[in-house]
């Protein structure tokens, strides 16, 4: 197994997940500049944990790291998320396929959970919800897929789609649905149903590509 594989120290980690936070939300806007000191004494976390971060986050693409120039927060590139789009299907589709065979007894009872999870979160159509259910389980699912390669390819794509959603969500999208398709899938792998974890998979990215081509039209 490697569920151990590619995960940073437990401060590094933190670090990460919170200005990851910061870019997906837009509280680090596209475009702006930011520094190692500046996000040190805003997040209470040393300077070394936060530079492990920045160098996950560069590696992902949310943030560009300059040479005597400093940080900067990337651009969202809006013609890039068919391509992204194009590679997550495959990825996902695999994933949970994968998830679906090797997910442990306990881990098919975090998809379980995670399942009823995503549909309380679709009656309460609440975003601050699916937010949290989500990286639940995009972790789980990377975890429980055992296959390192693809959850580095998966962590670069989600740090891009995830910003692009959450810009244009509130406008474009359909919370309790992608709540629905999300709880298809976790519920698919709890029950160990390979076949039906890829139809559910399928299901979410058909949507998400039909979300993405209403939204560029739009904007």
């Amino acid at each position: 197994m490697d569920t151990s594989e590619n995960k940073m120290p437990s401060q590094a980690q933190k670090a990460y997940e919170l200005i990851e936070e910061m870019i997906v939300s837009l509280k680090l806007e596209p475009g702006q500049k930011i520094s190692e000191n500046l996000l040190s004494e805003r997040l209470g976390i040393g300077r070394t944990p936060i530079r492990e971060a920045l160098q996950k986050l560069a590696y992902e693409g949310t943030v560009i790291i300059t040479p005597r120039s400093g940080i900067t927060i990337s651009e969202i590139d809006m013609t890039d998320q068919f391509r992204l789009i194009e590679v997550r299907r495959g990825l996902e589709r695999i994933m949970a396929n994968r998830a679906a065979q090797f997910a442990s007894v306990t881990e098919k009872e975090q998809f379980a959970a995670l399942s009823e999870e995503f549909m309380k979160t679709a009656k309460a159509n609440d975003e601050s919800m699916f937010i949290q259910a989500d990286r639940e389980f995009n972790q789980l699912l990377a975890d429980s897929a055992r296959n390192k390669y693809a959850r580095l390819a998966m962590s670069s794509i989600q740090a891009q789609t995830r910003r692009f959603w959450f810009l244009y969500f509130k406008h474009f999208g359909d919370l309790p649905k992608v709540c629905r398709l999300h709880a298809a899938i976790a519920s698919a792998i709890a029950e160990g149903n390979e076949e039906k974890a890829e139809k559910a998979s399928d299901s979410l990215i058909d949507y998400v590509e039909e979300y993405t081509t209403r939204t560029i039209k739009a904007i």
